[in-house]
């Protein structure tokens, strides 16, 4: 039993990949938010930050409701106040959810589809998330990825006969 609570103190904070949320103000209601990977020794191929996700305007405003709510349960109060740019650091599996949430809703146009699939990409695990923006991230086609997760988290339309 003392083995088990010995392996249960042990803070390993250097073997996890770093992320940071990078807020910045545009205009009076323009914001956009982005996930960046930093170098850290877990991430040994990575030399300097490197962007994961961004998200911004109407899409961005659809889902800020939801995106503030996930940020403030983990401790992050993104207030600019005067300031134009500030970075918070994130956990790794808010930044992968928040990545992905972001790289999904993009291009997006229909207001349900993107309600849909925030719920869906809301609903997922860890590792099904961590899997679907490693697969939009390192894949030679990401686009297609990034397609068939959209179409796996609407519904298809119905037609009309």
């Amino acid at each position: 039993m003392a083995r088990l609570t010995r392996i249960a103190q042990i803070d390993t904070p250097e073997s996890a990949p770093r992320y940071e949320l990078r807020v910045r103000r545009h205009g009076p209601a323009d914001t956009e938010y982005e996930i960046w990977q930093m170098p850290a020794p877990a991430t040994p191929q990575l030399s300097v930050a490197t962007r994961v996700a961004g998200l911004k305007g109407r899409n961005l405003q659809l889902v800020e409701n939801r995106v503030l709510k996930r940020l403030s349960t983990a401790g992050v109060k993104p207030v600019l106040g005067g300031e134009r740019k500030r970075g918070y650091a994130l956990s790794e599996d808010l930044a992968l959810t928040l990545g992905l949430l972001f790289r999904t809703l993009a291009p997006m146009r229909s207001r349900d589809n993107m309600r849909a699939v925030a719920g869906g990409i809301d609903a997922m695990g860890r590792e099904e998330a961590a899997y679907w923006l490693g697969m939009a991230m390192h894949r030679k086609h990401p686009r297609r990825v990034l397609t068939a997760l959209r179409f796996l988290l609407t519904e298809p339309k119905r037609q009309r006969l």
